[in-house]
């Protein structure tokens, strides 16, 4: 037996071969795999709380259990550390490559000119930050753009090869009409041809791929970018339908898939390692993972989680609505809390169709960070206001100015209107040039190192020196959370006050700056 053609792959298909005893060991070529626990799998169920402890108790079996890679920062990675943990996340970066088992190939992803901020950085940030993530050990850097512009992650990843990493650049998935394989076609010959990266992700934060759309899309991406270039995919298990879209995947072609170890996995997070290994090997893959090591790691997270009362992932069933609205699932929490608070928890429904109204008129983000969070926080305030489009973040005026990129389709022109008239004055068309940030900063901290100037950069207010407060007293990861209802309180206060005035709320899932023009 071999893999199947794209035009033979069904569900009946894989089926038949599994219910007559599977492929043989080993017949089939090998699938490797990227693991997420230290990343992607804590930031999805446990809102990026795994404290550095947690990962030095279960480093040694993660580096030692045969992963392809072992996926460990994004900016998120940099900012919850500081904000929330209290832990300097630079110090968790070493204290890992120094523990991890000889070779271990840590990633590190940058999310395209805005780091950790929602607004765009000045270029040098940017280039010292990936100078850092290589200095710091990472040998394996990528980069994303929420609108796939190429134009804000080039500049990231040649510098990233240019210092001697490896490098994957991301085409960001979506569900929408702009978002055809043609697309993806195109984005991935201008990825190749403009930074030479090493490696290809698709990267699927919204759990939205399925198997059907893989058989056009893996051949549609492989043949822009050849067969010789490793092509990996990224998802998120929020349908259901996410282990049958990485067999599909391995089927197709795919050189490697994202997965995390159970009880981290399902739910919000990647499949699970443990089932994935299972059932592609009963179809012949090559898996070269030590189960037992992946097991041990499989106990200590779930001693963390009794102990410290941390939710597990678990399996989910079909959800066909999320692909009305797309919102990752951390954020459909946090807005039904928002909602419940202002008395309006029976409007969670009309906020989901407000949600899908909203992205459409702005030409379909993807609902990854931060448009997420931008069209999110757009459809809950058009939801408590009773008014669409009267309060606009500010965050919305620069997205429909072109501020982030180039918007792939037009922006409806009744929305466009409402925007301009009723966002900040002082946002204007284009992108406003950024002067560099680190000597003024570097100026003012005459004492901090490099990599605490960048945390400065990155994260606004007090919050790196209370970070270094709680480290002098010997409190490291004892930082506390923040309670809910903030974007409830903050959309009342604008309301219940007629003056004029900026307003500003950064949480987990999302950042809000609004400007208030006084009563006419």
């Amino acid at each position: 037996m071999v893999a199947l053609k794209p035009e033979e792959l069904s569900t009946e298909s894989l089926a038949e071969i599994l219910a007559a005893g599977g492929r043989p060991a080993n017949s089939e070529r090998e699938i490797k795999i990227i693991d997420t626990t230290l990343r992607d799998a804590h930031q999805s169920i446990w809102a990026t709380r795994m404290r550095t402890e947690h990962m030095l108790e279960m480093l040694d079996d993660i580096t030692n259990a045969g992963f392809e890679h072992v996926d460990l920062v994004a900016p998120i990675q940099f900012d919850v550390p500081v904000r929330y943990l209290r832990e300097d996340p630079w110090e968790r970066v070493r204290l890992v490559h120094e523990n991890a088992a000889p070779g271990t190939k840590f990633r590190a992803m940058v999310r395209s000119r805005n780091l950790a901020s929602f607004d765009f950085l000045p270029d040098d940030v940017i280039h010292a930050w990936v100078e850092r993530l290589y200095a710091n050990g990472f040998r394996v850097i990528g980069a994303f753009d929420g609108l796939n512009d190429i134009d804000n992650i080039a500049d990231t990843l040649i510098l990233a090869k240019e210092l001697g990493a490896e490098t994957y650049g991301c085409l960001s998935y979506c569900l929408s009409p702009v978002h055809t394989d043609q697309l993806y076609i195109d984005k991935a010959q201008e990825l190749v041809e403009r930074t030479d990266v090493d490696r290809i992700m698709l990267k699927d934060a919204g759990g939205l791929l399925t198997p059907d759309r893989m058989k056009t899309l893996i051949p549609a991406i492989r043949g822009a970018i050849g067969n010789d270039l490793p092509l990996e995919v990224h998802t998120h298990s929020l349908t259901g339908l996410s282990p049958l879209t990485y067999i599909y995947a391995a089927e197709l072609g795919v050189d490697s898939i994202h997965t995390s170890t159970a009880p981290l996995a399902n739910g919000q997070g990647q499949p699970a390692t443990q089932a994935l290994a299972r059932d592609l090997r009963a179809l012949g893959y090559t898996i070269n993972i030590d189960d037992e090591r992946v097991d041990n790691v499989s106990k200590k997270i779930q001693e963390i989680a009794d102990r410290e009362d941390k939710p597990v992932g678990k399996p989910r069933a079909f959800d066909g609505v999320h692909y009305m609205h797309q919102l990752p699932g951390g954020m459909l929490t946090n807005f039904e809390s928002q909602l419940e608070t202002a008395g309006l928890s029976d409007r969670f429904e009309d906020l989901l169709y407000e949600t899908a109204r909203v992205r459409e008129e702005l030409a379909f983000p993807i609902m990854i960070t931060p448009f997420a969070q931008f069209v999110g926080t757009q459809a809950v305030m058009n939801v408590i206001s009773g008014e669409r489009y009267s309060v606009v973040p500010n965050e919305i005026k620069k997205y429909a100015l072109g501020h982030y990129g180039e918007p792939l389709a037009p922006i409806d022109p009744d929305a466009l209107e409402k925007i301009k008239a009723n966002g900040s004055a002082e946002i204007k068309e284009g992108r406003p040039k950024l002067e560099p940030a680190l000597p003024a900063l570097k100026e003012q901290y005459p004492d901090d190192d490099i990599d605490t100037i960048l945390l400065r950069a990155n994260i606004p207010g007090n919050n790196v020196d209370e970070m270094k407060r709680f480290l002098a007293e010997g409190r490291a990861g004892q930082g506390e959370g923040v309670p809910g209802g903030e974007l409830t309180k903050l959309v009342q206060k604008i309301y219940d006050t007629t003056n004029s005035g900026e307003f500003h709320l950064k949480t987990d899932d999302l950042e809000i700056n609004l400007t208030k023009k006084g009563d006419k």
